[in-house]
């Protein structure tokens, strides 16, 4: 599942939106991380609904425009939560990852090529010296 797709599933969780109303929500739901386009939006729309993990709700004219408002399906609920799932079960294991390396005294690698320090201070033409 694409990132684009999980926001707008997510989006959908607690009640139908319009595609605005889902643009909103998820620049809300990801801190402004994720801002999607337009575009990009209806075509994640289209494919939700070819899977059948969104369906149409209602469409409404409001001010003169027509606003097609989207809401999870049973299907999209269980392929959203089996996604959050995974990704809980992976940030699970990078935590744990982390946390045995620290116990073991693991350092990062360092940024610059391998075996050499790691670089001080940017030089001419943008590179480190």
């Amino acid at each position: 599942m694409t990132r684009a797709a999980f926001f707008v599933l997510t989006a959908l969780a607690d009640q139908p939106r319009h595609g605005y109303g889902i643009l909103q929500e998820i620049e809300e739901l990801s801190d402004g991380e994720v801002q999607l386009r337009v575009g990009t939006l209806y075509g994640v729309l289209d494919r939700l609904t070819e899977d059948a993990l969104i369906v149409l709700d209602r469409e409404e004219i409001q001010q003169g425009r027509l606003r097609r408002y989207y809401r999870l399906t049973d299907d999209g609920v269980a392929a959203l939560d089996a996604e959050a799932e995974r990704m809980a079960a992976g940030a699970g294991a990078a935590k744990r990852r982390i946390a045995e390396g620290r116990r073991a005294g693991a350092r990062p690698a360092a940024a610059g090529p391998a075996g050499l320090e790691p670089p001080t201070a940017p030089g001419l033409a943008g590179g480190y010296a």
